[in-house]
């Protein structure tokens, strides 16, 4: 079975998708010739022609206005936000169209368009490049939202968003891109190529959206977490000595609540662990559900490490990106709860 990293994986499910079904078509601001800023559509448009895979001017709301449009005369448009903080001025045409459009049409219209951007901080990019927005869409009924934290998953959950018949938030860590980091220094935890999880079939197959991960089980606490914080949290719970079990939500909506309940009806403790800013960030809503749902399994308050709330700092970037340590004092906080 190949190895990839998480870019290739993310081009393996778009070329995949794009020699099964004609309809489905890749854009965005330099996905094209350039094959993105990241790399992750190069040789597609070699490969399929400029009519499938092609660039757009830098204007977010029409790139999305063009992929809704398409969207409901049959096409599949799979379409690039350069970075996830230039996705906002598209807010309108996500919110107001592709999200209400099955609901207004009483199902005689859909939006199935995949919407695909790197989030996130660990580039130095500073407070312009690095934000992690993911909560803005899960406030929003009819959009899905998906965050991958490993190359298998990557690929496994680009397809069944593009197969989706509704439109699907495709978050990226760009920190992960070429391997998980340690949040403390610029180096890589594990490369890629000695990851379990690089090991990516090379044709189709789909990882269900809706499905948690349970990453490493434990007995005394649960770690709600996504994305780049996966690799976080498991440095974390080595350094505390907690036998934590971690689970990587994968998808944020649909969210599997079930996997959550179970897990910390198991534990009876729950630290929630993401990187975008604390207030209204994804992480209360978690801590809202897990209080909802199991209250009289929880025999500590529940815990939240996150970003701070301001701006991405640029030269603090490794003070605001929650590490090891930060995840590693959560955990024996609500263990000495």
């Amino acid at each position: 079975m190949p190895r990839m990293n998480m870019v290739q994986a993310l081009n393996s499910a778009m070329d995949v998708m794009m020699a099964r079904d004609e309809n489905v078509v890749v854009f965005g601001e330099d996905v094209g010739y350039f094959g993105g800023v990241f790399r992750c559509t190069e040789g597609l448009q070699k490969k399929y022609g400029r009519d499938r895979a092609f660039d757009t001017p830098i204007a977010e709301s029409g790139i999305l206005a063009a992929a809704i449009g398409m969207g409901v005369y049959g096409l599949r448009p799979v379409v690039e936000i350069q970075f996830a903080d230039y996705i906002y001025p598209a807010t309108d045409q996500l919110v107001s169209t592709a999200a209400r459009l099955r609901y207004r049409s009483a199902g005689a219209f859909t939006a199935p368009i995949t919407v695909r951007s790197p989030c996130g901080g660990g580039i130095f990019g500073g407070q312009t490049h690095s934000q992690s927005p993911e909560a803005i869409f899960t406030h929003v009924c009819g959009l899905k939202t998906v965050i991958p934290s490993n190359p298998y998953d990557a690929k496994g959950l680009l397809i069944s968003a593009i197969e989706d018949d509704d439109p699907v938030i495709f978050l990226e860590p760009k920190r992960i891109y070429n391997g998980p980091f340690d949040g403390h220094h610029d180096r890589p935890v594990i490369p890629w190529s000695e990851h379990p999880a690089s090991e990516v079939p090379a044709g189709h197959y789909t990882v269900s959206l809706g499905q948690a991960a349970c990453v490493r089980p434990g007995a005394e606490v649960t770690v709600l977490t996504y994305g780049t914080m996966v690799h976080v949290a498991l440095a974390g719970a080595e350094e505390a000595g907690v036998d934590a079990e971690i689970l990587d939500l994968r998808t944020l909506i649909p969210l599997d609540i079930e996997t959550i309940v179970a897990s910390v009806g198991k534990t009876g403790r729950c630290l929630i662990v993401h990187e975008a800013t604390r207030t209204s960030g994804f992480g209360a809503e978690l801590a809202a559900l897990v209080q909802e749902h199991c209250f009289y399994a929880l025999e500590a308050p529940i815990v939240r490490i996150t970003g701070w709330d301001t701006p991405y700092p640029h030269a603090l970037e490794w003070d605001y990106f929650p590490g090891p340590r930060r995840v590693a004092e959560g955990l024996k906080r609500v263990m000495a709860d």
